[in-house]
């Protein structure tokens, strides 16, 4: 699901030089039809995560050329990355996390809200095994010591970057245990590669992951001790299709089009998950089963609740010096 997961902190901070794009699907269809009929095309920068295939499945399915659009898809991994190139133009929409986007939004990056991409349900704060839900997850090392989140007291936790969406969604857990995640506990940054295999040797108490290493994980002996992004974010989108404000304005029937699309892509990955699954796998090459892969929730809609209880947990945690204005950031089609 989700979000996902290989967060940073500041668009600001990528220089757009060195964004990397690496193309993997740029043959179905998808935007606004000319007067010579042909299809407009739109740059649609994924994420590279298993939720990406509902909008291949989509793709594949003739919804966006429907609606007169040709979408050229490219992987970004890095959201703040993807932000920062919507916001230049180098693509015309990109995916990124909430978390992302509301440091984004701090800063006064010109980002708009046009789509859900994935998310939880509106039950999952409340779901019995929140674990089947999330595809992210806090393991803790075998020999550690920690049974639980309140063992993680003066403890050290591999992240992939520093004020990004798995630190904000940790130290959530952090903060209900008693634990300032300031000053309580010891980040380490590690790709998640090296995070697992810190967790075998011991070099880390706890690793924040993502799937496919929370598998990988597990099969070296680690424990999953919480699942943090149910945990912090509770319901809804996630997960978010993003364009800049110039191009939702220069581009206004394409984007309109690409949203009209989206909702019966969602509803169809809904309704045939297995397809969608199967559709991100081979997309991103990997070599899970579709039993191994917790199914993602592609919401028909992004609400202004999905982003106003991040944006008020990280001004709680300190991640936000205020609350960000959220006015006119989602676009309706």
């Amino acid at each position: 699901m989700k979000t996902t997961s290989r967060i940073a902190a500041a668009v600001a901070a990528i220089p757009l030089a060195a964004l990397a794009f690496t193309a993997c699907s740029s043959g179905a269809p998808a935007a606004t039809e000319g007067a010579d009929g042909e299809l407009t095309t739109l740059k649609v920068a994924t994420i590279g995560l298993t939720s990406d295939g509902a909008l291949l499945t989509g793709i594949e399915q003739g919804f966006f050329e429907e609606e007169g659009l040709a979408l050229e898809t490219s992987v970004v991994a890095n959201p703040p990355a993807g932000l920062a190139a919507v916001q230049s133009g180098q693509v015309d929409i990109a995916y990124s996390p909430s978390i992302p986007l509301l440091n984004a939004l701090s800063q006064g990056v010109p980002v708009k809200v046009i789509g859900a991409a994935d998310g939880y349900p509106e039950d999952a704060a409340t779901a019995e095994d929140p674990a089947a839900l999330d595809d992210t997850g806090l393991f803790a090392a075998a020999g550690s010591g920690v049974a639980d989140v309140a063992d993680l007291a003066g403890k050290t936790i591999a992240i992939p970057a520093r004020k990004a969406q798995l630190e904000v969604v940790i130290a959530g857990e952090l903060e209900k245990a008693g634990i300032d995640p300031a000053s309580g506990v010891n980040w380490v940054v590690l790709d998640f590669t090296s995070a697992v295999a810190a967790l075998k040797n011991g070099t880390v108490d706890v690793a924040g992951l993502v799937s496919p290493f929370t598998t990988e994980a597990a099969a070296a002996g680690a424990t999953q001790i919480s699942a943090p992004s149910v945990g912090f974010f509770e319901r809804g989108a996630t997960g978010l299709w993003t364009a800049g404000a110039s191009i939702v304005e220069q581009k206004a029937d394409a984007i309109a089009a690409f949203q009209r699309a989206l909702v019966k892509t969602n509803a169809y990955a809904t309704e045939h998950p297995e397809e969608a699954i199967q559709a991100g796998l081979d997309y991103t090459g990997s070599t899970l089963t579709l039993d191994e892969v917790k199914v993602p929730v592609w919401p028909a809609e992004v609400k202004t609740e999905d982003l106003e209880l991040p944006n008020e947990k990280m001004v709680e945690l300190g991640f936000l010096q205020k609350p960000v204005e959220l006015d006119g950031v989602i676009v309706t089609g």
